[in-house]
């Protein structure tokens, strides 16, 4: 077990954000109605709505609030999966499935009403988000979200190659949609105002307390910590794809379903005025259809924070420098000389077909994981759910799609495998891609989906 002091990142959010707030250990017996494990976006909403309702509720944190993804991210605020549409949705998951897509529709709106309510200075710029589709054959992928999406009252918008240019400032792209709704925020700035404000309310959060299992004692939920234990009647696992890294045995069965995959973000010296205004002019988040990732919004000070991934053994920072740099030199020649003041990293946690999976553990007992790189806006209502889920409210009134647990077969091996997936994704990028694109599963989880097994 990992138990080595909280080491931040180097990243610009760790860089420009003020410090969370000073926050003890978990030493001795403690209790509560509701223990959360996990401090990051889902388990801070988790416990500010709990508190909104009056309940005890304490967080166990393995490091401190928005150490993991939560703080990592590039910060956008997206109202939708990454592959899977409300139609995919709801033929998976049947009326759950329809509540969810109406909580993946408000989520972004619900983050940045969220943030006022409480008056977290995020820096959140509620600007929207679009989608470019990278190849003519890829409309068909804005076409029928954009219908799928207006059906179920999102405003979203389909884009032609010209509105494109002009929203962008690059003949990059083919059209595409955006939607309104959408935007960015600072990732690290919200997890620290979230926890700010959930002490405020009365929650009590344990950091630098990573724990070691948990178990049904009686008619309550324990969580052990080398320090220290916690019981309470009802238990929500919220470490996503974290799950694995401080203790490997604490949840195996969501740990397992979920693959973690290093993504890079990076940020530029802030952009002159004079550049700023030809790219990205509307300050929208902006992620495109490649499979490997085109992405990029501004921070507060005018940066470019983008990204993208590497494989392969070397100096990997520089390297990725390079690679980003001719990326965003052929989509903006405007932009000139390119300088990133910071690059770091962290786990997204990815499904097969990327959807994300939310279950019971037990009785009064949830947990969830697979943001696949949607967790920002997804993460601030679910934790409303998995609130009002610990507090009685029955399961034919929860936006929650459950479902059993079901982990990869040779889960270390696979992990070792997917990165390179990469350069799979790198020759798709360079095709048409006119087929379906239901979920777009790759080949590896098509033929390693066969062989998992339930739990």
């Amino acid at each position: 077990m990992q138990t080595s002091p909280v080491n931040w990142p180097d990243s610009l959010w760790a860089a420009v954000t003020p410090q969370g707030p000073e926050l003890p250990e978990l030493v001795g017996a403690q209790t509560a109605d509701v223990v959360v494990v996990g401090g990051g976006f889902t388990g801070l909403s988790t416990a500010l709505h709990l508190r909104e309702a009056g309940v005890d509720v304490a967080i166990v944190e393995a490091a401190e609030p928005g150490w993991g993804a939560s703080g990592r991210n590039n910060g956008q605020v997206i109202p939708t999966l990454s592959r899977p549409d409300p139609e995919d949705i709801i033929a998976r998951h049947g009326a759950a499935g329809e509540r969810f897509v109406g909580l993946l529709r408000d989520s972004a709106s619900y983050l940045f009403d969220l943030t006022r309510r409480y008056n977290i200075d995020a820096e959140g710029e509620q600007a929207g988000w679009v989608q470019p589709v990278h190849s003519p054959g890829r409309i068909k992928i804005a076409e029928r979200r954009v219908q799928q999406w207006s059906k179920f009252g999102a405003p979203v918008e389909l884009m032609s190659r010209e509105q494109m240019r002009d929203m962008l400032g690059s003949d990059a792209w083919y059209g595409g949609f955006w939607n309104r709704t959408g935007g960015h925020i600072n990732p690290l700035a919200l997890a620290r105002g979230l926890a700010r404000t959930v002490l405020g309310l009365g929650a009590r959060i344990y950091a630098r307390s990573p724990a070691t299992s948990f178990e049904r004692r009686g008619d309550r939920w324990l969580v052990k910590t080398d320090k220290g234990e916690i019981s309470g009647r009802a238990l929500v696992m919220a470490t996503n794809a974290y799950s694995g890294e401080f203790a490997q045995s604490l949840v195996p069965e969501i740990a397992h379903e979920v693959m973690p995959v290093l993504s890079w973000q990076m940020s530029t010296q802030p952009l002159s005025d004079n550049v700023r205004k030809t790219i990205i002019p509307g300050r929208q988040a902006m992620s495109d259809t490649h499979g490997e990732l085109y992405f990029a919004r501004y921070d507060a000070r005018n940066r470019l924070i983008t990204g993208g991934a590497v494989l392969g053994p070397g100096n990997k920072v520089e390297r990725i420098k390079a690679r980003v740099t001719e990326r965003l030199q052929r989509l903006w020649p405007q932009i000139g000389d390119v300088s990133f003041d910071y690059v770091w990293n962290g786990y997204v946690g990815m499904t097969a077909d990327f959807l994300p999976r939310i279950h019971r553990l037990g009785p009064n007992a949830y947990g969830w994981t697979g943001c696949n790189g949607r967790a920002v806006a997804l993460t601030m209502p679910l934790g409303r759910e998995l609130a009002r889920a610990v507090q009685g409210v029955p399961e034919n009134q929860l936006a929650l799609p459950f479902t059993e647990p079901v982990t990869y077969v040779a889960h270390g091996l696979l992990r070792k495998i997917a990165p390179w997936m990469l350069v799979l994704y790198r020759q798709r990028d360079a095709q048409e891609l006119v087929k379906g694109d239901r979920f777009e599963l790759l080949r590896w989880a098509e033929y390693f989906l066969a062989s998992r097994r339930s739990r």
